[in-house]
């Protein structure tokens, strides 16, 4: 999922190339969730090997404050947090936690930035509206302005709450990468300590700096 995380990239981009009925669309997602504080999201996500027919599943959680680009995924085997400036990795089964340097290149992105991963960087198209369980939703597909490791990046939008419902990856080697957000929480109360790695609380820790 790290991995994945690490790819994407977000900013409305003005280009001509977009679809104007796309544009307000995505406008009104980026300015719903940077009206929040700190967020708290319940995922699952599943990679599909179209190649192999083989799939994996698993779910997760997710706290992010954008805007000060903080973070923490909690996940079956690892949990990623960062206070901005840092990211601690915690490997659950080896009992190690890599710390390293927030990747501010092109190419990456990282948690905080998840859900205004459309931003910048790409040709933005509306492809329909889909209905499933009682609720609405916009489909619009992303396409990298500059060569990625991926060829498009799918966006399922609710209409009536203006948040991302769901997102899929696709890339060159015709793998699918889904995050189906499950329950979103705005403005959650939580200790500003959640985004920083506190050793005392994983005895035994190996520390690997990697800055």
């Amino acid at each position: 999922m790290l991995t994945l995380l690490l790819l994407m990239v977000g900013a409305l981009n003005t280009s001509a190339q977009n679809d104007p009925k796309a544009k307000p669309i995505l406008a009104d997602v980026s300015k719903k969730f940077r009206s929040y504080d700190i967020v708290k999201c319940d995922f699952s996500f599943t990679f599909t090997n179209r190649q192999a027919n083989e799939q994996q599943s698993y779910s997760g959680v997710l706290y992010v404050q954008s805007k000060l680009n903080k973070y923490k995924v909690t996940l079956p085997n690892q949990e990623i947090i960062s206070d901005g400036k840092s990211q601690w990795t915690y490997l659950k089964e080896d009992n190690e936690v890599q710390i390293s340097e927030i990747d501010n290149s092109a190419d990456a992105i990282n948690p905080a930035q998840i859900f205004t991963l459309y931003e910048k960087g790409f040709k933005y198209l509306y492809v329909g509206d889909s209905k499933s369980n009682g609720k609405n939703y916009h489909n619009l597909e992303l396409v990298p302005l500059t060569s990625k490791s991926f060829s498009k990046i799918k966006l399922v939008v609710d209409k009536s709450t203006k948040l991302i419902s769901s997102f899929s990856v696709y890339d060159k080697n015709g793998n699918i990468y889904t995050y189906i957000i499950k329950n979103f929480v705005p403005n959650v109360k939580v200790a500003p300590s959640i985004f920083t790695f506190d050793k005392s609380k994983y005895p035994g820790v190996e520390i690997v700096d990697l800055r």
